[in-house]
């Protein structure tokens, strides 16, 4: 290998926003080997897939993508094909994929992503797949390298893993127990980036709410909110949120606190008691539209997203109907639907009484009608009211305009120069559709 020539990456990441962190954390540790990023694939020297395996349509294009790179790696036998997240954390998956994708150079877990340089070192002068898998998650590592691929809005992982075990879910599986990292490096890493002129930083975990448990001292997520709120950060959002663990002090937390934005998003998944049994969800219907009463009297303007699940095994028409009942009562801005889908190695994937696809599909399908008229209302509320908006930059969709998001996360089409970009105005709403809003500067 020619140790002068530039050498590119290009990393393709599948699922959730705990994803695209890992991602950011490979690119950090392969521009620090001198690696350089590029959005062709046929220019790269690595290519990476990051995973998910929470639904099966995810892994079918993880299957497809790594068929289709087989064409490059004959092309370019020296392309070296790594693929690493939540599919290749499963041990069978992984010895799935060694013997379907002989040609991978690599496969690795969520685990022992700190050590991906080692692995690329061996995968370097092997002639055989380099398949590591660390079965538990080790002590969390701070200060990995990482590239950002947005100067205005950031994501900073407060925690890893969970402890819910949600029958349908395969999470806790591939991530591990709850590991908190200290407030301190978390609010170090905050401070950091308000000096490089980000304006807004989304908290992740799998349960944000129950962050601070395993600490060594009184430290909960409320606690967190407070603090990062002094930061000089302008705008904190964060996800996702488990209805049990919301307590009164993290609602008081964020009425108080001024910089967090007026968006929850609160998973429901059911609107039956015995589906939310069944999927081990450890609240009652009647419980979550209590919370989500005490949410709206401590902040009356919030915007409430959520997911649900249709399908899941047993689900009757009657349970059904439960969950569009409560879609109605809580009337969510925004809904992420999904049609239940086995994930081998969780509890659900077992169940007997698998719901029929053609059933799940029409369910999904009355599902979306009702919540896409909820949030096409939601938004015509909006008329006439001002708003303050983040300014991301040009709208994608609408050309000669500006977009940005509303405090509730809603997303804003105006008028305006490009150099309002980075910053925060204020802007009157003209006109709702369901999935955006079209507005005005004020």
């Amino acid at each position: 290998m020619n140790e002068n020539k530039q050498l590119y990456y290009k990393i393709i990441t599948y699922g959730c926003q705990m994803n695209e962190h890992d991602a950011e954390i490979l690119a950090g540790q392969l521009q620090e080997l001198g690696y350089a990023p590029t959005d062709e694939e046929v220019a790269a020297d690595l290519v990476i897939l990051v995973t998910c395996a929470v639904r099966e349509h995810a892994e079918q294009r993880v299957y497809g993508k790594i068929g289709e790179l087989y064409r490059l790696k004959q092309a370019n036998p020296n392309l070296i094909l790594a693929v690493g997240g939540c599919m290749s954390q499963q041990s069978e998956v992984a010895k799935k994929m060694r013997r379907r994708f002989p040609y991978l150079d690599i496969i690795f877990g969520t685990h022992n992503l700190a050590e991906f340089p080692d692995l690329l070192r061996a995968a370097q002068v092997s002639q055989e797949t380099v398949l590591e898998l660390w079965e538990e998650a080790g002590a969390i590592k701070e200060a990995l390298p990482r590239v950002r691929q947005d100067g205005l809005k950031a994501w900073t992982t407060i925690m890893y893993g969970c402890n819910n075990f949600c029958t349908y879910c395969i999470v806790p599986y591939v991530r591990g127990r709850e590991r908190s990292r200290r407030p301190e490096n978390i609010l170090a890493e905050i401070e950091n980036l308000v000096a490089q002129g980000y304006q807004e930083v989304t908290l992740l975990g799998q349960n944000v709410n129950s962050y601070g448990k395993d600490l060594d001292r009184e430290y909960d997520f409320a606690d967190l909110l407070r603090a990062v709120n002094e930061t000089g950060i302008q705008r904190i959002r964060f996800m996702t949120s488990h209805p049990k663990d919301i307590s009164p002090r993290l609602i008081e937390a964020m009425a108080d606190c001024s910089h967090v934005m007026e968006h929850l998003h609160l998973p429901v998944q059911a609107g039956s008691n015995r589906i939310l049994r069944a999927m081990n969800r450890r609240y009652t219907r009647e419980r979550y539209l209590e919370l989500v009463q005490e949410i709206r009297a401590a902040i009356p303007d919030i915007c409430l997203t959520t997911d649900v699940i249709v399908g899941f095994p047993g689900e009757t028409d009657e349970d059904f109907a439960d969950t569009l009942s409560l879609m109605e009562i809580v009337r969510y801005d925004a809904a992420f639907t999904f049609a239940y889908s086995p994930r081998g190695g969780t509890p659900a994937a077992r169940m007997l009484d698998q719901v029929p696809e053609v059933v799940s599909k029409e369910r999904l399908q009355r599902l979306n009608a009702l919540q896409t008229r909820i949030s096409l209302e939601r938004n015509q509320q909006l008329v006439g009211t001002e708003q303050e908006i983040l300014v991301e930059g040009p709208s994608k969709n609408d050309p000669g305009k500006l977009t940005g998001r509303t405090r509730g996360n809603k997303l804003v089409h105006f008028v305006g120069e490009p150099q309002l970009a980075g910053q925060l105005v204020h802007v009157r709403i003209t006109a709702a559709q369901t999935w955006n809003l079209f507005g005005e500067l004020i």
